[in-house]
């Protein structure tokens, strides 16, 4: 019967309060220990990135800082067009669209 009872606590049989006490103490001590070695193990790993990553890191940075465009080269578009003086050049536009398109779809 005290088999029976004592099963729900992993199957160990425990004759005394003192034996149960010390187990607990036991099972603290082991746990105790391990999250040491994991603090010590966590404690020592490290990360290095590679020239690439860095590389990467930085441009993003710099990206992030930037508006995404020139500001003052569109300005200068704008005034440009404002006053009837931006010419398009028909070769060159179309000798783009060509190499977008190629890009694009092979």
């Amino acid at each position: 019967m005290v088999n029976q009872v004592n099963k729900s606590q992993q199957g160990a049989v425990y004759n005394s309060p003192q034996q149960k006490i010390e187990q607990q103490k036991s099972a603290q001590s082991q746990a105790s220990g391990a999250a040491a070695k994991a603090d010590v193990k966590a404690a020592s790993d490290s990360v290095s990135l590679t020239p690439q990553a860095r590389q990467m890191r930085s441009l993003q940075e710099k990206a992030e800082r930037s508006s995404g465009f020139d500001e003052q080269k569109v300005a200068e578009l704008k005034k440009a067009i404002a006053a009837g003086k931006y010419q398009i050049d028909n070769e060159k536009l179309a000798k783009n669209i060509a190499a977008f398109e190629f890009d694009v779809y092979g």
